[in-house]
């Protein structure tokens, strides 16, 4: 119920966010972040590799940045194709609420994604990614798609 909650709030946040940028057509893409703090959220982000495989990075994203966005959808359904490797169609924050997933990228390497912990999906070329879901009958999760040429706001762990 705890993670629902954060995920309802953030969606708002989110959704406010997108509304007020929707105000004034010229500044769409602008980005604009509130003052610096080190507090942050656990990520990982797909991304493609030069030679279209998908890997991914751990790090994470800072909070109470205003995030360049002006929808959001929540789903618990899962159809068939989405366990198979697919791109990502859009870049996007993945919320999840509730539910254990193992992902698996198309350079063999895998991660777990739990709640309290974001995906960002950028891997949008090549063969992408798969996943399954580990000792969950459901996902619930949230979708945030980024707008175009918006910052993700995402900083890698260091190496």
């Amino acid at each position: 119920m705890k993670n629902i909650i954060k995920g309802i709030c953030l969606a708002a946040a989110l959704s406010t966010v997108g509304f007020m940028n929707g105000q004034d057509k010229k500044h769409q893409h602008l980005s604009v972040s509130t003052e610096s703090t080190s507090e942050s959220i656990p990520a990982i982000r797909l991304v493609n590799n030069p030679d279209g495989t998908c890997t991914f990075e751990k790090g994470k994203i800072p909070t109470l940045k205003h995030m360049n966005t002006t929808t959001f959808w929540i789903s618990n359904k899962t159809e068939e194709w989405e366990k198979n490797a697919h791109p990502a169609p859009r870049r996007q924050y993945v919320i999840t609420l509730k539910g254990n997933i193992k992902f698996k990228v198309s350079d063999g390497s895998t991660f777990m994604i739990k709640p309290g912990v974001i995906l960002l999906a950028e891997d949008l070329k090549g063969k992408g990614h798969s996943w399954d879901m580990v000792k969950s009958k459901e996902w619930e999760r949230m979708y945030v798609p980024i707008s175009e040429d918006a910052d993700d706001f995402f900083i890698p762990d260091s190496k």
